[in-house]
């Protein structure tokens, strides 16, 4: 079972988006699949068609209450697509778990039961770093960064590969980021072509293959609770996500590399070479 998660604390990098549909297209493609929303916003369980009150367990109750991940997952639309929801009510387990021996891995241990029960687990994490995503980055082996392709694509990423080296050294000496995903790119504008090459250059053969392009049909998924794949099966993002979970399944010395390979310092990585083109 390969344990993933996907964070990025900036905002509209397209995280929600990235989860739902790389999971939806490995079930497609006859893996079995958990989604897991630990972000108190609940986006992946409305991006699935959901409304999160109208559901009895949610990850809440994995963390808080103690309940098994059988009991509190859903199936979605999608064979082999599975979704451990989020609730409001994940925004106060931060304070209900703060006395709470072992708090950072609960997660992890209620996925130990399930072992043998999927293919993959996606995590879309919250936007902070705090006890949720400490949850989710002990349960995993593998982190994945989708980075928009814009002026400040690399802000504030310093801080979470400097929480990812902690959590490496303290609790998890398995986890590494292992994949790079470029959202919101376009070809013909030269800020998109300059990040994708800082990105590389920070990041090594860590930068999948696969751009995901700017779409407007995967910004309207989610209003609908559709993935791509039913929303909009022949869009540039349908087209994107199925090759990018094509490269995902494929894995092999690729994805080695990638593993092996850890990104360097990124502080200022965002300033030079876009500031060049003021004219």
């Amino acid at each position: 079972m390969k344990k993933i998660a996907i964070i990025n604390q900036k905002g509209g990098s397209g995280k929600t988006t990235t989860v739902v549909n790389i999971g939806a297209y490995l079930s497609l493609f006859g893996k079995k699949v958990l989604l897991i929303d630990l972000d108190p916003q609940a986006h992946t369980t409305i991006h699935l068609g959901f409304n999160p009150s109208d559901l009895k367990k949610s990850v809440y109750d994995v963390l808080v209450n103690e309940t098994s991940i059988e009991e509190s997952m859903v199936p979605t639309k999608m064979k082999n697509l599975f979704l451990l929801s989020s609730r409001i009510e994940l925004a106060s387990a931060e304070i209900e778990l703060v006395n709470t021996i072992g708090r950072e891995i609960i997660l992890r241990d209620a996925l130990k039961k399930h072992k043998n029960s999927f293919d993959y687990v996606l995590i879309d994490c919250p936007p902070s770093l705090g006890i949720l995503t400490l949850n989710a980055l002990t349960a995993v082996k593998e982190i994945f960064i989708p980075i928009q392709a814009e002026f400040f694509a690399l802000e504030g990423l310093t801080k979470l590969i400097q929480t990812i080296k902690i959590i490496r050294e303290r609790i998890n000496p398995e986890i590494e980021v292992s994949g790079v995903i470029i959202t919101m790119y376009d070809q013909r504008k030269n800020i998109c072509r300059e990040v994708m090459q800082k990105v590389k250059g920070h990041f090594k053969d860590k930068v999948f293959n696969t751009k995901i392009r700017e779409n407007v049909r995967l910004a309207e998924a989610p209003s609908f609770g559709q993935t791509i794949i039913t929303f909009a099966p022949n869009s540039h993002g349908a087209i994107d996500y199925r090759e990018l979970a094509k490269e995902i399944i494929k894995g092999g010395d690729h994805e080695k590399n990638r593993i092996r390979q850890r990104p360097v310092k990124l502080d200022n990585a965002h300033s030079s070479g876009s500031r060049k083109k003021g004219k």
